[in-house]
């Protein structure tokens, strides 16, 4: 037998506002370590310099990060122009380099090609995996990564500031899979003048905003106290994009027992995803199909 995991039995969401140099795993760490849970992951990496919203889910509500990383997300980064990295962000090394400057109405010009569908390339230094291998490994072992085009969804990309003819600040809303630092280096190129990202903040992601995040510091001056309890959001929350469909006590039993169980249904159709909820608490995830949800995930109450 497997040993059993020690922590607490705690199932919702917490929002932290991760601070610039410290990945997502160790913030993921750090919440479950201040909050003792057994149990924590999160909905969308963000790089170790970049800062704004990260949602940590714990316990039950892990089964709902899926939704959230589906879930749209909004970003405001600083370009700097006239420089191109080989990592796409102030990190790396500098590859190319333009005296050229674009004017404001220029780059308002160059930012509609990038709405709506389009097709992304990641950045090399990257998580995306070449052949099982992360593609950011590849590059530091000094290895000619090329990584194909994947389909992205804008829904919008508008300049906010110009604090210098250097800089440009953008605000962007996107779907799952958005690289910033690929907007960046694309737009620098479509500008003739090379770019990469020098600051990124994600403001929202899905029904999370960074302005209701914790701070580290936050954290750990409440840490293993049960005050970080009452910042928890429901696990519920992560299915906020999902419809919600009522069902009885015997088809909240069913349910559970992995067994298609009775639900209300008012504007779902046959075949859509849907959450079943017993007195407000979330049951089961799965297929609406005549009157009963197919659970594909369940929680434990």
């Amino acid at each position: 037998m497997g040993r059993k995991r020690k922590g607490r039995d705690i199932s919702g969401w917490l929002v932290v506002d991760k601070p610039a140099g410290m990945t997502s795993t160790a913030v993921v760490n750090k919440v479950r370590w201040a909050m003792d849970a057994k149990k924590a992951g999160h909905a969308g990496t963000l790089d170790p310099e970049a800062t704004g919203v990260l949602a940590v889910a714990l316990g039950e509500a892990t089964k709902t990060v899926p939704y959230i990383t589906d879930a749209q997300k909004a970003y405001t980064f600083t370009v700097r122009l006239g420089q191109a990295t080989n990592t796409d962000d102030a990190e790396g090394e500098v590859i190319s380099s333009s005296d050229a400057r674009p004017s404001d109405e220029d780059i308002k010009q160059a930012l509609t090609p990038f709405l709506g569908d389009i097709m992304q390339v990641p950045p090399k230094f990257s998580a995306v995996k070449i052949d099982g291998q992360r593609a950011y490994k590849l590059a530091r072992d000094g290895e000619d990564v090329e990584l194909t085009a994947r389909p992205l969804w804008v829904e919008e990309l508008i300049l906010v500031d110009r604090p210098d003819e250097d800089h440009v600040v953008l605000e962007m809303t996107c779907g799952k899979g958005g690289y910033v630092r690929s907007i960046a280096r694309d737009l620098g190129e479509a500008l003739g003048c090379h770019g990469h990202v020098r600051e990124l903040r994600r403001i929202w992601s899905g029904p999370f905003e960074a302005e209701d995040g914790l701070t580290v510091e936050q954290i750990d001056e409440m840490a293993k106290t049960t005050a970080l309890d009452a910042y928890l959001h429901p696990l519920e929350t992560g299915l906020s994009d999902l419809p919600e469909l009522k069902c009885t006590p015997e088809g909240a039993t069913r349910l559970r027992n992995g067994n298609p169980g009775m639900v209300l249904a008012s504007d779902v159709e046959y075949g859509d995803e849907a959450w079943a909820s017993l007195d407000g608490k979330a049951v089961a995830v799965g297929i609406y199909k005549s009157g009963e949800l197919h659970p594909s995930r369940v929680f434990v109450s």
